[in-house]
């Protein structure tokens, strides 16, 4: 449970009595969900504060606490508890309304009454979001090359990221990676090797040798990642094509299996996405391409060459699709609900969310290896792809979370 302090704040005009019985009031529902009371010279060292706003008449006094006590810069939101007596909503209204207008994040939590649980489980899940966004901004992610030449709409600036989201941008050479793929074997590219191809379902084109020097590619950004102290890259993967002739594909899915997240193509906006459902669901993502839109059926069709096998109910190994050469993985997903994210906008402000059903796998040999059908719930629509595109890739995880994952962005983003 997150932990968090409450500053109640008061007019002159109610008696200290009487603020204290309605403290009192609401000590133990608030209790309950994570919150500790504190005063004012304590507030100052609390990791995560609302203001429990007593009565009317304390916009003035509520702006300049804010001010003081959170870290603006870093997009702390104002959190503010309201109580049904005392004019306590009203006041509530008109300081989010302000704090908006400055352009601002914050929320209201109403409580109904003293014994309002469902307002103390709302509260909580805005305290665990903060701590979401308190490690967005402790994180690192690793670019490996810059980003694809085709992700005209997903190449943001680092700075961009940072000011939004919060997590650093590292860059690093694509030649860090190429510099550390040794010729010939080695014993741990082997011993690695076998333990893909051995759970494999089927092997395809790949032969030991490609599937070694796949394993090589995993074993480099190892080394990054713990040189940089990453919790996240992307890696411009095609370079591994044309240069190398290997792939990347089995490496990101090893990392993310390790629950290193790790996104294809120099994708940052993907990248970010399969870390947003990392820490605020504690899952695994997989990131893909949208291959076909079907708008009577309302469902789509998602590829990619790589996936997880932690997400997977067995996997064949296979080329890649496009260049026919090193290891992609054909993975089966099983069915059930899941929900598809993508992050966008010049700012990276806006975000498309959907749930839905995978209804089937594919087997297709014009599109790439691992392919899955999703139908959306009757409430989300696929034309929006088409008519309000945020870029290409969606990042896809289990489980049906469309509430949580907007809840959140309209909170901290």
């Amino acid at each position: 449970m997150a932990k968090f302090a409450y500053l109640p704040l008061a007019s002159e005009f109610l008696a200290p009595d009487s603020q204290e019985k309605i403290i009192n009031r609401f000590r133990s529902v608030l209790a309950n969900g994570g919150g500790a009371l504190c005063t004012p010279a304590g507030a100052s060292t609390a990791d995560q504060i609302a203001f429990f706003i007593i009565t009317g008449g304390t916009e003035q006094i509520t702006l300049e606490a804010a001010g003081r006590l959170l870290d603006i810069d870093s997009g702390d939101p104002l959190i503010l508890i309201t109580h049904p007596g005392n004019n306590s909503l009203p006041a509530a209204l008109e300081l989010l309304a302000r704090w908006r207008q400055d352009g601002r994040r914050g929320r209201i939590i109403h409580f109904k009454s003293a014994d309002d649980t469902e307002a103390a489980d709302d509260l909580q899940k805005i305290m665990t979001g903060w701590e979401v966004r308190r490690e967005l901004l402790k994180t690192r992610i690793g670019l490996v090359g810059q980003p694809s030449d085709w992700l005209v709409a997903s190449s943001p600036e680092p700075k961009t990221i940072t000011n939004s989201w919060g997590p650093e941008i590292i860059p690093i050479a694509m030649t860090a990676i190429t510099g550390l793929l040794t010729k010939g074997e080695n014993s741990e590219a082997r011993e690695i090797a076998a333990q893909f191809i051995g759970p494999a379902t089927a092997v395809g084109e790949p032969d030991e040798a490609a599937v070694q020097a796949a394993v090589k590619v995993y074993l480099a950004l190892k080394k990054i990642i713990e040189r940089e102290k990453l919790a996240a890259l992307s890696v411009r993967c095609f370079d591994l094509v044309t240069e190398k002739s290997t792939t990347g594909c089995l490496a990101l899915a090893q990392l993310n299996d390790e629950r290193i997240v790790a996104g294809c193509e120099g994708d940052l906006n993907s990248t970010i996405a399969m870390l947003w459902v990392k820490l605020l669901l504690g899952q695994d993502a997989w990131m893909a391409n949208p291959a076909t839109i079907d708008a009577g059926t309302n469902s789509l069709k998602l590829a990619h060459c790589t996936v997880g096998r932690n997400l997977v109910r067995g996997y064949k190994l296979r080329s890649h699709f496009e260049s026919g050469l090193g290891v992609g993985i054909q993975g089966k997903l099983p069915p059930g609900p899941v929900t598809l994210a993508r992050i966008g906008g010049r700012n990276l402000d806006k975000i498309w969310i959907a749930e839905g059903e995978i209804t089937a796998n594919g087997n297709s040999e014009e599109l790439c290896r691992t392919q899955v059908d999703v139908k959306l719930n009757h409430q989300f629509f696929v034309t929006d792809l088409l008519e309000q595109p945020l870029g290409n890739h969606l990042v896809l995880t289990r489980g049906h979370h469309a509430g949580k994952f907007q809840d959140w962005f309209e909170t901290f983003i």
